[in-house]
């Protein structure tokens, strides 16, 4: 009997020792590698993995959770030299997808897991903030009311765009989208903006230009490049633009203003769709999986103003989108402007005839207007769209006949003065106080008495006879966001002087 007993005795501590053993390894948070092939991973057994986790496989090597079946789960691997091979273990992390955040970041170049890639060694950052997350509530945001200048004349006057605005451009290849975007990024200089600019699917070459331009305006130092080449896989593709706009929200949350640049979201779009075709999804319109709408609706839902509650701070958004043959009734291109709060249409016949930047103001639009707009920008341009819709209109009708009667000649003539003044160069962004000047002197009429082609000549002689002699008018402009009656009488005569002294020389003609 004692021996019956020591033996229930010992048979009830290994059970008690069982029910107190603390499991180091779950079951569910280990699982094996089925079949891998173009950065897709099959894996069985990883039964509680959720949707974005961040799984770990052999050789340091990692990857995102994109399909969740009954059976097995689908891993997007991240990486170029991935070794994986079937049979291999792998494991959960717990942690959704991250990148590094930071101050330590700005002028910096990195790839899509927010890695440098430009050679100038590790970045020091122990911030991390997930790729995905829920987007600022209505009531945590305010209204878009601050201009957020591109020191583009024909955007700002016409188009304008505030801080935490969603503004798309969008026009076919070649046609000026990423000059925009970089001109918009330069202007931000000493402006208190941070910029962040992500390449989807271009070329290094492409890339390596843009960081050049950036350094030569000193304008990489607020800002950071977020690459994924159109050599890297479709992983990382389509991870750039989610670890761009959480590399963007930290700032924002800090109470900055931040501007970012998707560059372009057609890849991206094509860099999903491959992604899930590769994972077996069912593919919907034109190939594409059918939540690619809520796949740019919620990148882009993230852009907005923040309440001063939450410090104020601000994300504007602007995507491009790269039509076929200026058809903007397409799948993404309708899917991105449903989304966003206006475009920037750029038309290719008006970029083949010199007009730079080739803004079609027939088709562009900004919901947020005005209000996104100075007093003073707006009193300035408020009729400049007219004129400009009354111009084309008349040319295409003077295509029909010769006679034309002198209303019909004015607008023209007007129409031509308007349009060349709103051309202008590459990495040139104006400040408020040119933008306003030219275009309040273009709209005066006080141009249209001389040739088109001399227009930005006697621009540029207004421009420096202002800064030497009168440079409180762009002070008044820029810094009291006015436009003083006097201000504008100086600038009539000084208008009128650099004419009358041009004609004088037989430089100008007497008249259109």
């Amino acid at each position: 009997m004692p021996k019956t007993n020591n033996l229930n005795s010992l048979s009830q501590i290994i059970k008690d020792e069982i029910d107190k053993y603390d499991h180091k390894v779950d079951s569910t948070d280990v699982g094996q590698v089925v079949s891998v092939g173009d950065c897709i991973a099959t894996v069985f057994g990883l039964d509680d993995a959720m949707y974005g986790e961040l799984i770990e496989f052999p050789g340091n090597a990692y990857g995102m959770v994109m399909n969740i079946e009954e059976t097995d789960i689908g891993v997007a691997l991240f990486g170029e030299n991935i070794t994986i091979k079937e049979g291999d273990p792998c494991k959960r992390t717990k942690r959704l997808v991250s990148v590094p955040v930071g101050d330590a970041l700005l002028g910096r170049v990195v790839n899509a897991l927010g890695q440098p890639i430009d050679g100038y060694g590790k970045i020091e950052t122990k911030e991390l903030r997930p790729i995905e997350v829920v987007a600022p509530e209505i009531m945590d945001r305010q209204s878009v009311c601050e201009p957020l200048e591109t020191g583009i004349k024909a955007i700002d006057s016409m188009i304008p765009i505030g801080k935490g605005q969603r503004e798309l451009i969008i026009g076919d290849r070649q046609t000026g989208k990423t000059a925009i975007a970089i001109d918009t990024i330069i202007n931000q200089k000493g402006k208190d903006v941070y910029c962040v600019y992500c390449s989807i699917g271009q070329k290094n070459s492409s890339l390596a230009q843009i960081v050049a331009r950036l350094k030569r305006f000193d304008a990489l130092k607020y800002t950071t490049i977020v690459g994924s080449s159109a050599a890297e896989p479709s992983p990382m593709q389509y991870l750039a633009p989610y670890s761009a706009t959480s590399i963007a929200e930290h700032w924002m949350h800090q109470g900055k203003n931040v501007l970012i640049i998707y560059d372009d979201l057609s890849k991206h779009a094509v860099a999903y769709r491959t992604l899930l075709l590769l994972l077996r999804r069912s593919p919907g319109r034109e190939a594409y999986p059918g939540d690619i709408f809520y796949l740019h609706s919620r990148l882009l839902e993230r852009s907005c103003r923040l309440s001063d509650e939450l410090g104020g701070g601000s994300l504007t958004a602007l995507p491009i989108i790269e039509t076929q043959a200026g058809d903007i009734s397409a799948y993404i291109p309708t899917n991105v402007i449903s989304i966003t709060d206006g475009q920037l249409f750029l038309n290719t016949d008006m970029f083949n005839s010199g007009q730079r930047p080739a803004i079609d103001s027939g088709l562009s639009v900004s919901r947020v207007g005005s209000a996104a707009q100075t007093k003073v920008m707006k009193s300035v341009s408020k009729d400049l769209r007219m004129a400009l819709a009354n111009y084309h209109e008349m040319l295409d009708f003077s295509r029909f006949g010769s006679d034309l009667d002198a209303s019909t000649k004015k607008i023209l003539t007007h129409g031509a003065i308007l349009t060349e003044v709103l051309k202008q160069k590459q990495y040139m962004p104006l400040s408020a106080g040119q933008e306003i000047v030219d275009i309040y002197v273009a709209q005066s009429g006080l141009l249209d008495s001389i040739n088109v082609s001399y227009v930005h000549k006697v621009l540029k002689l207004l421009d420096n006879s202002i800064r030497a002699q009168n440079p409180e008018i762009y002070d008044e402009i820029n810094n009291n966001k006015t436009f003083s009656e006097e201000s504008k009488n100086k600038v009539e005569e000084r208008l009128k002087s650099i004419l009358s002294t041009l004609k004088d020389n037989f430089i100008l003609e007497d008249s259109y």
